[in-house]
Parts: structure tokens; sequence; C-alpha cells
């Protein structure tokens, strides 16, 4: 299958020095990526900002701002049978650019905020895709439920959700544990190292495209 990935953060600047960014390490979404070569398929990366070696034999698009990513989802989605938004996108951007560092003056410095695209809500409503959709869901409480509500927001064939509070796993650490949640049931999947599960979480793809006939 042709399979997209998105991994990483994004940045948004605030002004040439400055950014607002998260702490995403991007290593989740590269070993999806790395996962999908050695399971043999071919694997387009749409990343943000890392310091991560790319994957050897995935087909890399760097990126930076959620804007940038919005549109590299466009271009490249249409050859997928599959895509997996692991990216963690910025919700918010500064609303303005200072040309020039923004120098320290008062004590209180107000920045107004402005709404990102929706990338993955607008996989299926703008972009009209029609193959499987996997959506990411990094929650601090009510993990099931806060993931279902984007499983069915988002019209995503699964959701891997994980407790990015839990100490040990999700950001910047090499293991991780997820729920996948589908329509009609949700799956453990226990920690293990990111490889692993990413290997599990294309092979659960690859059998949603199975039972799609």
């Amino acid at each position: 299958m042709n399979l997209l990935v998105t991994a990483g953060p994004t940045r948004e600047p605030l002004d040439p020095v400055r950014y607002l960014t998260n702490r995403s390490s991007g290593k989740m979404g590269y070993a999806l990526a790395s996962a999908g070569i050695q399971l043999g398929h071919r694997v387009t990366l749409i990343s943000g900002p890392t310091s991560l070696n790319v994957p050897v034999n995935v087909d890399y698009v760097p990126v930076e701002t959620a804007q940038q990513m919005f549109e590299a989802t466009r271009t490249h989605l249409a050859r997928a049978d599959a895509a997996i938004f692991s990216a963690a996108v910025a919700d918010y951007r500064p609303a303005s650019f200072a040309e020039n560092k923004i120098k320290k003056a008062e004590a209180r410095l107000t920045i107004d905020l402005v709404r990102n695209p929706d990338i993955l809500g607008s996989v299926r409503r703008e972009f009209s895709f029609e193959g499987v959709l996997v959506g990411f869901a990094a929650e601090t409480e009510n993990l099931e439920e806060n993931a279902r509500g984007k499983l069915e927001d988002k019209s995503c064939d699964f959701v891997v959700a994980n407790l990015v509070s839990q100490c040990g796993i999700g950001f910047d650490s090499d293991h991780n544990e997820a729920l996948l949640v589908y329509p009609d049931r949700s799956e453990i999947l226990p920690m293990q190292t990111k490889g692993d599960l990413a290997h599990l979480i294309v092979q659960a793809v690859q059998e949603a495209i199975n039972r799609r006939g």
C-alpha cells in the first residue's frame, strides 16, 4: 500500500528568533514510517522539525508550520491508500509576525493567537480522502472518551490514543503504550518500544484495508 505519515511538532513563528511549539520528538511518527518500509509498503513522511534521522527509502517532505503541513498533506494525500496522522500540530499560531526581535519591555506581554487549519478534520471533509484514516490522540485525561470523540468527529477508521502525562511513555521516550479505538471496540497495546508498537499499528492499518475488500 501507499502510506502517508505525518510526524513531529510544528513551529509557529512569533519573531525571527522565537516560535510556539510543543514537546513532540517525532519518534513515534518516524517509527511508523520505518515500520511501513520494513513491512513492504511505500511511505511518504511529512515531518515537522526534529533531530531524528530520516528513515531510509521514505519519500520525505519537511515542513515547519501547521499551514505548511496542511498544504503538504493536500498535495500528497491523493496517492495514499492509508494515512496516519501522528504529528503534534499546533492548534494556534500568532496572529502576526514581528519582523524584528520583540524586546523585553513591559512586565506582561499579550500574544494574539488565531486557529490553525484542522488537518485531520479536513482529510474527509475537504480533501475527500476515501482511504483508511488513522488519527492520534495524545491525552492527559479521559483517554478513551476523548479518543472516541475524535474518531467520530474526524471520521477515522481508528484512533491511536495514549496518556502523555504517564511517566516513562509518550513525549521524548523510546517507549509508548496505546489504546486503539475503533467504532465498535477498543484494543489495548501494552507498553513496548515505539518501533514494536509502530509495527502493530501499521499491521492494524493493513487489516483495515483488507476488511474494506
